[in-house]
């Protein structure tokens, strides 16, 4: 699974091409790092950059992306209508797939270090990453915007990295703001109404300010005031949205526009939910919704999952699946296609050619393998033999899921497929590491060995390489291991009529532990680590004998059932 952070940094320039596309093509520049969006603003003066890769290596292209700003860019001559104070103006990091806040949070206070210490920038921690609770608020950072930057050198103002004066450098670069914040989501609602203030009803139904309270309750009614004379607002239903209504004269309909702010509180498709709710009770029609800009993966997933159980259905199904579910349940297809490889951050960074071997067909696969190429070899094949067995467990769950009779047990099975397919991809995606593994050994062999130096250098990366083509078989072996869980349950009490499954998956999974440990064996001769050799072999061994004892239990269930 990629492990992403996105990073978002908003740059002080909106109106000169030649500035924008230097500053933005330092990133891909960066190892594993992915652009994905660029959306200039001329009244601005700002443009909103968007790019993605692995905690490893995010903040090094953020870093050159303010080191190209600040080169460019000088802030004593800039003006727009979108508040700023630095060449850079915000910098966030936002946890997507296989992260938590926490290392965004540590990323960004990497960042900010460096920016102080090598670019010579002063700036603010926000957000998650405040190190001052109250510069959790961009705007506290943010005040007196560049105009306001003489007061670096006061005690209340002091910068949390980077020089504490309005130097010369800080005159032309500004200061930058540095945080960890979780994913927004922009979220459009379709009505069955042209009724802006309909809509804006329902949005303030929803949202968590909600709206002033009225004598009487009426619309035009006076405000109801506090004990201070500020106005009694009644909040919305949930927490972290924030939304209006309005009128959309390209489609002719009212739209909710609502700003998810947090989506471990508020996830889109509760936001939908009570939105059919509250447009149902004003005698409105929910018709769909679109979804602005690029989402994470795990939006459309969770959305999946929270369907499916309401359904009583298995959660345990492909991600295409899933996805198709998602799109269907929450009508993002309502005013235009929904295209997941353009829309899902995942897919984006991910791309045509990712996985090679995975995306060709059954023919192209084989045949490949039947060529005269090394490579994809047993252990590619031993890690699609496991992916294949899992695949069969996985299916009698979801049968089992859905027997007419079994109702009641539907939550049971469910979570035995959700097991099933976290195994099935996990070895999915090893067939293509396997071969990646065994060209990186034929890499290492290619390199030059002319002098001393060259051949050091040789023999480490061999070295290196044969471990790591011993460690990816080793992972196929035990997570097909593992996987004989859910292969032993559905034997045992799966549905009955799908008992010849569970055995062939098991004689699937029994293959892929056993081919490779071959492949994993093979490679022990050349690797001079002792300990690595002997700790694995003893480990091959104990796989080998419990992996015969657990098929031939398996296969016993199923004699047993057939006759």
């Amino acid at each position: 699974m990629h492990r992403l952070i996105e990073c978002v940094p908003n740059i002080s320039e909106g109106r000169r091409p030649e500035i924008i596309d230097a500053v933005t093509s330092v990133i891909e520049t960066v190892e594993g790092c992915r652009l994905l969006d660029v959306d200039p603003g001329k009244s601005t003066n700002r443009t909103v950059i968007t790019f993605v890769g692995p905690p490893e290596t995010v903040g090094e292209a953020a870093f050159l992306v303010i080191k190209k700003a600040a080169e460019l860019i000088d802030m004593s001559k800039h003006s727009g209508e979108h508040p700023r104070m630095g060449a850079t103006d915000v910098c966030p990091f936002v946890p997507v797939a296989g992260v938590t806040m926490d290392d965004c949070i540590t990323v960004a206070h990497a960042l900010g270090k460096r920016v102080g210490e090598e670019l010579g920038i002063p700036g603010y921690h926000y957000e998650s990453a405040a190190l001052i609770p109250a510069r959790k608020n961009l705007a506290t950072c943010r005040k007196g915007e560049y105009e306001g930057l003489e007061k670096l050198s006061s005690p209340e103002a002091r910068p949390d990295f980077g020089p504490c004066e309005f130097n010369t450098r800080a005159q032309s670069t500004g200061a930058t703001a540095i945080g960890a914040r979780d994913f927004l989501i922009a979220y459009n609602i379709n009505l069955n109404s042209t009724s802006s203030r309909r809509a804006n009803a329902i949005a303030f139904d929803i949202r968590e300010a909600g709206r002033i309270k009225r004598e009487g309750g009426k619309i035009s009614g006076k405000p109801v005031l506090d004990s201070s004379g500020e106005p009694v607002r009644e909040p919305g239903t949930l927490k972290s949205v924030k939304g209006i209504g309005w009128y959309i004269e390209e489609y002719g309909i009212a739209q909710l526009s609502l700003n998810l702010t947090d989506i471990n509180v508020t996830p889109t498709h509760i936001a939908f939910d009570e939105a059919c709710a509250k447009a149902h009770d004003r005698g409105i029609r929910v018709t769909g919704s679109e979804l602005v800009g690029l989402v994470p993966l795990k939006v459309m997933t969770d959305a999946a999952d929270y369907f499916l159980r309401k359904q009583q259905r298995s959660t345990g199904i492909s991600q295409d699946e899933k996805i198709k579910i998602a799109v269907k349940s929450l009508g993002l297809d309502d005013l235009a296609p929904f295209k997941p490889e353009e829309r899902i951050i995942e897919y984006l960074i991910g791309g045509a050619g990712a996985f090679p071997l995975l995306e060709k067909n059954l023919r192209e696969f084989s045949d490949l393998t039947a060529s005269e190429s090394p490579a994809p070899g047993g252990g590619s094949i031993a890690a699609y033999s496991g992916a294949l067995g899992t695949a069969l467990s996985t299916m009698v769950a979801n049968l089992s899921a859905n027997k007419r009779g079994w109702d009641d047990r539907w939550e049971e099975f469910s979570d035995w497929a959700d097991k099933g397919q976290d195994y099935h991809s996990r070895l999915l995606a090893l067939v293509d590491a396997d071969t990646a593994a065994f060209n990186g050994i034929m890499n290492a062999f290619g390199l030059p060995k002319s002098t001393a130096d060259q051949k050091l250098a040789r023999s480490i990366a061999i070295q290196a390489a044969t471990k790591h083509a011993i460690e990816i078989p080793m992972q196929v072996a035990e997570i097909s291991h593992d996987a004989f869980e859910v292969a032993e349950a559905m034997a045992q009490f799966g549905n009955p009529n799908s008992i010849t499954d569970a055995g062939v998956g098991a004689m699937c999974l029994r293959t892929a532990v056993l081919g490779a440990i071959l492949n994993a064996r093979v490679n022990t001769a050349d690797l001079k680590d002792e300990a690595f050799v002997k700790s694995t072999l003893s480990r091959c061994v104990e796989l080998v004998s419990s992996t015969a004892s657990r098929e031939a239990a398996i296969l016993a269930r199923v004699d047993e059932l057939l006759s």
